[in-house]
């Protein structure tokens, strides 16, 4: 295949990643711009498995099967409650590839230099250019032998730069999976002195830089990766569970640079191209984040967010239970109803009795409409994707902003595995963890019913005052048990 077709099918892949991510914005066209997307990434991998270049062809085969089988595994395994820690899990990959492709590079550049240092002298132009291709400089070992001292120097510079960011998404993915999985405690953990300790390993990375530009010793390499490594993990143990959907586009945004950093580096197009809009999709996305919870992107990604700023507000009162029969009553003589989802409905798999109750409250003349909070979940916009698996209409699934006025005139809100963002200590607390932080105002109804496991105070170990106030009723249980308790209730 000729280089001018491996371009067009570049650019016809490039569009198609636009379109995807366009039709993304939308719950309708998802479904297209997903298939958008899957149709871009096969003509870009059809171009480059059958572009100039490539070898190897045999292991490439394998190599992709076994992804392709493994892919296939995670997609019919992995529920959706585990969609976020897998999402981390595979951005940890794109910053390994990012490392190891990386090392790749500075291994040719060193093998192309001692070969050209020891080509005889007699050879210049294509006569060096065969010598070289004799013994085996090809691909992007022969885009090196091309290359001018300063053309060299700008590859060391993308080299290291995505090397150091692979590193850092590569150990922050892992600790972020292991914190969506349960497997490293959700707090917020520093080791003493540290920002300091981030700050002093981003310097001396940079010094490793310029040692690493001035002599081109491959250990600054190394070390720089240590550093890299040590930064990814401490940064993401500083962040509290409250941000880990921050913290997923964030992580996101990173591999993105990443990946368009080896992009420059093997002089791929497409991988620029890609790589530069996932990571600036990410970061917009996390910027959009931060905004929702009241935070400085900053803040956030160096654990500013999920500690205590000083002695918090008591909580008085106590939390009263509701039983099946009065959430139904109350119900019953509700006209309008709004359900707010969190991640305890998708802990419980309860999008289908949520729908199915829905559908039954609808029948009976009854407004019901369900209020998404940016940050509701552990991954940005898995409440919607819960919603609309479960085939609720799309019209009445809306955002804070759009409907965070009609709590007053709402007859009653139903909570389904949400604390933070129907927490009112965000605006009455000044010392909380979220002060400032804009909430859905659930509190302002009528009657709010919380549908929760128990008492506990949820996966950012925040308390939350809402579960005390008067018109606040707990309705504890299994949330698909609890949902699933009230359909035949509602006739």
């Amino acid at each position: 295949m000729s280089i001018g077709i491996v371009s067009a099918a570049y650019i016809a892949a490039a569009i198609l990643f636009i379109l995807s991510l366009g039709g993304l914005s939308g719950q309708e066209s998802a479904k297209r711009a997903v298939w958008y997307g899957i149709v871009g990434m096969a003509a870009a991998v059809f171009a480059t498995f059958f572009g100039p270049g490539m070898g190897a062809y045999v292991v490439v085969v394998l190599v992709m099967i076994v992804g392709a089988g493994i892919g296939q595994f995670l997609a019919k395994k992995v529920e959706m409650t585990e969609m976020p820690q897998l999402v981390a899990a595979l951005h940890s990959f794109v910053g390994l590839a990012a490392v190891f492709i990386g090392y790749n590079a500075e291994l040719e550049m060193n093998r192309v230099a001692d070969l050209i240092a020891a080509a005889p002298a007699s050879l210049t132009g294509t006569g060096l250019e065969s010598w070289l291709h004799e013994q085996g400089v090809d691909g992007f070992a022969a885009k090196v032998a091309h290359k001018t001292n300063v053309e060299l120097n700008i590859l060391k510079v993308e080299v290291f730069l995505g090397v150091f960011i692979g590193a850092v998404t590569f150990t922050g993915s892992v600790i972020a999976f292991g914190k969506l999985a349960g497997k490293v405690t959700s707090a917020a953990k520093k080791l003493p002195g540290g920002h300091f300790l981030n700050a002093g390993a981003a310097i001396l990375s940079l010094i490793l830089l310029v040692i690493y530009m001035t002599t081109g010793a491959g250990w600054t390499l190394i070390v720089m990766s240590l550093l890299a490594f040590f930064i990814g993990y401490h940064l993401i143990m500083g962040i509290g569970g409250a941000d880990m959907p921050v913290v997923v586009s964030m992580l996101n945004s990173y591999s993105g640079w990443a990946a368009s950093a080896i992009g420059f580096s093997l002089g791929n197009d497409l991988l620029i191209v890609v790589g530069a809009l996932v990571g600036s999709s990410g970061a917009i996305l996390s910027y959009i984040m931060c905004k929702a919870m009241n935070r400085s992107f900053i803040s956030v990604i160096l654990g500013g967010f999920g500690g205590a700023a000083g002695p918090q507000m008591e909580v008085e009162g106590e939390q009263v239970a509701i039983d099946v029969d009065g959430v139904a009553n109350a119900l019953d003589e509700a006209d309008s109803v709004i359900i707010v989802p969190g991640y305890g409905m998708a802990v419980a798999q309860a999008q289908q009795n949520v729908a199915e109750l829905t559908r039954k409250l609808r029948a009976k003349g009854k407004e019901v409409r369900f209020a998404i909070h940016p940050v509701a979940g552990r991954l940005p916009g898995h409440m919607n994707v819960l919603l609309a698996e479960a085939k609720v209409p799309y019209d009445i699934v809306l955002e804070m902003d759009e409907i965070n006025e009609d709590f007053p005139e709402t007859d009653v809100v139903i909570v389904i595995g949400s604390n933070d963002i129907v927490n009112p200590a965000a605006q009455d607390d000044p010392n909380s963890p979220i002060a400032g932080m804009p909430v859905l105002e659930v509190w302002k109804a009528k009657q709010v019913f919380v549908s929760k496991r128990g008492q506990g105070t949820g996966y950012s170990g925040i308390e939350n005052p809402l579960f005390y106030k008067e018109n606040t009723r707990m309705y504890y249980g299994d949330a698909k048990d609890s949902i699933g308790a009230l359909l035949p209730k509602i006739d």
